[in-house]
Parts: structure tokens; C-alpha cells; sequence
């Protein structure tokens, strides 16, 4: 069975389509050869039958015209000539008891009735023969009275029927020879054009070859077969999908390295201040702090996988009641000691009810604010301040960013774009990231990101989200 299914497997579309195209050519050939042979048999068979009637009919009205005594007046041995009988014709004329004519070899004998009747025969030679057989009354004449007429005759007739056979064997043989002539040229060319008509095909095999992940973006052409539209379509929406994930994979690499990258930062200079300058905390408070940013790492990396599966369509956002508040503290005091080591401060600045709650995924918020006050640290200069503000229905980063030109927001949000290394603060420690993977967090929580620069050169990063009254 495994051995059956691998011959399937390697079995030529062209083969096969050239047997299903010399199957179907076959069959459909060999069926209007049949109608034709059945329809000249039949349309020979009766005209030699009308022809066969008419030579019987016109020996019967020899037989009415001499009142059924043709033969009798003149041989003791009724055999009557009639023209062209010899050996391609045979009849027998039967008139009451009394056989009036014949010729020397009579036919076989076949009952006659009111109709004429056909049928084949076979002489003791072999030679086959057409039959006809009718009955007729002869004409009354001037010897009716005598009672010598009889009352009926019964003719019995027949013809050579080898040349119609002749030709309707040469006929078969002509028709089957044209329908294996047929079906070898059939086999002979549909390899060939075939062949040419897979053309597009082998054509989307090459575009084929150069598809893969190290090209994406490819796609295969359009196809001007008729056929193959919708196939290089679907194709080419899978291909589509497919770059899709890659993208998506690729950006949650990237997004977990960053975050990665800046919490394993926390924790070397958390040790290498403990080591080099000995705080005298206790182990426990030390082991705790660990396990803040380890417990913030979990989180990130579980945002970053949720905030790909919904980018995906694989899981929806997980809504709940975040306190505004306490979200953006909690964020604040994540960067305090970077700003500190700069020597930014922040500026909180409340304008909300301490109670505030707001519909949002917690951890995918975390991520934006994260990165908006990363980047905000990132762009300040020293000894510079930040201010937080927490509106009713946004929250509001703004920080001096005197190195940013207006073209330069358009930028903001795309991955790994940064500004230019000599004219940033603390460039080495960004890579282009925070912005986008806070862009898609705040987008997948359908929020409203938003840079703007004033004239004293403050940059504005403004979340907003639609207000529950």
C-alpha cells in the first residue's frame, strides 16, 4: 500500500492528463463510431431491402400478367428466366399447389405473408443470402374461368448479400483504423501540448524559488491565465500571512531583548552599587528589590507574548479597572534611580481624583508608560525636570528635548528608528524600540498616542483613552 501511494505521489500530471484526454477521446470516438456504423448499416441494409423488393415486386407482376401461367405453357419443368437472376439472385414462385416458376438453384423456403417479409439466409454453399418473401393474387384474366388459376401466389426471393457485407466490413475496418489513428495521434501530441499549456505553471515555479524568509515581501505575479488568478491569489495571501507572523515573531524578539536588556541593566547596577559601595541594607531588602525587577520582567515578557497574540488575532485585550494613580507612581519609581543618576527630576502633577480608575489592560499599559518615561529620561538633558500629568482622560510626558527638530516626530513610534548618537542622551542604552512597542500597546487597547513639540523645544507625549462617565 505505502509502495501505491508513493507511485501516486510521482505519477506525471502530463501522463495523466494525456490518458484522461485519450480515455475521454476514446470513449467519445468509439461512441459516435458506433452511431455511424449503426447508421450506415441500417441505411445500406435498407436500400439493399428496397432494392431486393423492387426486383421481387417486379417479378411478381410478370407472374399477374400471365395469370400465374407463366412457366407452365411452356416447359414441363417450370424454370422461368428472369433478367438479371443467374448467380447473384434466387426466387421460387409458389401459385396454389403448383410451383410456376424458379430458378435452377431455389432459395431456402420461407412462409410468406400479406406483408413482405425480410430475413437473411444461407445457401448449401455458404454463400449468404437476402430474403424476401410476399404473397400476391395474379391478375384476373380470360382463363379465370377454368378454375386453372389459383387463388394466391407466394414469391420467394433472393439476392447475394457478400458485396454488402464487403462494404460494410471495409466500412468497420475504415472506422476503426480512423479511431486508432486517432487516439495514437492524440497520444503522440497532448504530451507536447500539454506541456505548453503548463507553461504558466513552470513560470510560477521560478517565482516560487525566490520566496522565502530571507525575501520578504515577495509575491508571485499576477497570472493572466484565467485559472490561475485565484490560485496565485490565495497563494499570495498566504505568503502575506506568513510575513505577517514572521514580522510579528521578529518584533516580539526584538521588543523582549530591549526589555531584556534594560531590566538585567537595573539588576547589574543594582549589584555593582551593592558591591562597590556598600549600602548596608539588609539581604532581605536587597533580595527583594530583585525580585521587584524580576517580578516587572515577568510581567513585561507576558505583555510583550499577549500584546503579539492579539496583534495575531490569537487573544483579545484582558480589560479591567486600573487605578490611574497608583499605575503611573508605580512607573515613576521604576525610573527614579535612572533619572537620578542624570540628575532629572520628576514633577508629578495629579489633576484627577485619587480614586480614578480607568479601563485599560494593566500590564500593556505598563509597557507604554514604561517607555514613555524611558524615552522622555533619554532626551532631557541633565539637571533637566519632567513632568507627569494625569488628566481625566490622558496622561501627559513632557520633557525638554532641545536635540528634536519637528521632522523628527514623524519617526517616533517606527522600530529602531533613534536620533542620531551625537546628539542624544545616553544613546547606547536605546535601540529604537520603547516607542513602537508603547505605539502598539496603547493601539491594541484602541488609545491614542500622540508627540507633539512646542516652540521652548518640550516634547508633549500624550496617552489618551476614551472617557467613562
Amino acid at each position: 500500500m505505502p509502495d501505491s501511494k508513493r507511485r501516486m505521489r510521482g505519477f506525471s500530471l502530463r501522463w495523466r492528463l494525456t490518458l484522461l484526454l485519450a480515455l475521454t477521446t476514446g470513449i467519445a470516438l468509439g461512441s459516435a463510431a458506433w452511431i455511424v456504423d449503426w447508421r450506415a448499416d441500417s441505411e445500406m441494409q435498407q436500400r439493399f431491402d428496397s432494392a431486393l423488393l423492387a426486383r421481387a415486386q417486379a417479378l411478381a407482376g410478370v407472374v399477374q400478367a400471365e395469370d400465374g401461367a407463366i412457366g407452365l405453357s411452356d416447359h414441363r419443368d417450370p424454370t422461368a428466366e428472369f433478367p438479371g437472376n443467374g448467380n447473384s439472385s434466387w426466387y421460387e414462385v409458389q401459385c396454389g399447389d403448383a410451383i410456376v416458376a424458379h430458378t435452377p438453384q431455389a432459395p431456402p423456403p420461407m412462409p410468406a405473408l400479406m406483408q413482405p417479409r425480410f430475413a437473411d439466409a444461407r445457401l448449401p454453399d455458404g454463400r449468404s443470402l437476402r430474403m424476401v418473401a410476399l404473397r400476391f393474387a395474379p391478375a384476373a384474366g380470360d382463363n379465370t374461368t377454368s378454375g386453372t388459376v389459383p387463388v394466391s401466389c407466394e414469391l420467394s426471393y433472393a439476392l447475394d448479400r457478400g458485396p454488402l457485407d464487403s462494404i460494410l466490413d471495409s466500412l468497420d475496418v475504415l472506422l476503426l483504423a480512423s479511431l486508432l489513428g486517432v487516439l495514437g495521434l492524440v497520444l503522440l501530441l497532448t504530451p507536447w501540448l500539454v506541456r505548453r499549456g503548463l507553461c504558466p505553471l513552470s513560470a510560477l515555479e521560478r517565482a516560487m524559488a525566490v520566496i522565502g524568509p530571507d525575501a520578504p515581501g515577495l509575491r508571485l505575479p499576477a497570472a493572466d491565465t484565467r485559472e490561475l488568478v485565484p490560485l496565485v491569489a490565495r497563494f499570495n495571501e498566504v505568503l502575506a500571512r506568513m510575513d505577517a507572523g514572521l514580522s510579528r515573531e521578529r518584533d516580539f524578539a526584538a521588543g523582549l531583548a530591549h526589555e531584556l536588556r534594560t531590566r538585567l541593566a537595573e539588576l547589574r547596577a543594582l549589584v555593582e552599587i551593592e558591591s562597590r559601595y556598600p549600602s548596608g541594607r539588609d539581604s532581605r531588602a536587597l533580595l527583594s528589590e530583585v525580585s521587584a525587577i524580576g517580578t516587572e520582567l515577568e510581567a513585561t515578557v507576558t505583555a510583550l507574548l499577549q500584546l503579539t497574540r492579539i496583534d495575531s488575532g490569537l487573544e483579545q485585550v484582558h480589560y479591567e479597572w486600573v487605578p490611574l494613580l497608583p499605575l503611573l507612581t508605580r512607573a515613576q519609581a521604576r525610573h527614579s534611580p535612572a533619572a537620578a543618576s542624570r540628575g532629572v527630576r520628576f514633577d508629578f502633577v495629579p489633576s484627577v481624583a485619587p480614586d480614578t480608575t480607568i479601563r485599560a489592560d494593566a500590564a500593556l499599559t505598563d509597557i507604554t508608560l514604561d517607555n514613555l518615561i524611558g524615552n522622555a529620561i533619554s532626551y532631557a538633558p541633565a539637571s533637566s525636570s519632567i513632568a507627569l500629568l494625569a488628566n481625566p482622560g490622558s496622561l501627559e510626558v513632557i520633557n525638554p528635548a532641545p536635540t528634536l527638530q519637528p521632522q523628527h516626530l514623524a519617526n517616533f513610534g517606527q522600530r529602531f528608528w533613534r536620533k542620531s548618537e551625537g546628539d542624544r542622551h545616553d544613546a547606547s542604552a536605546h535601540t529604537g524600540l520603547g516607542l513602537s512597542l508603547a505605539t502598539a500597546a496603547a493601539h491594541a487597547q484602541k488609545m491614542t498616542l500622540t508627540f507633539r513639540l512646542d516652540d521652548a523645544h518640550l516634547l508633549h507625549a500624550t496617552l489618551a483613552w476614551q472617557r467613562n462617565e
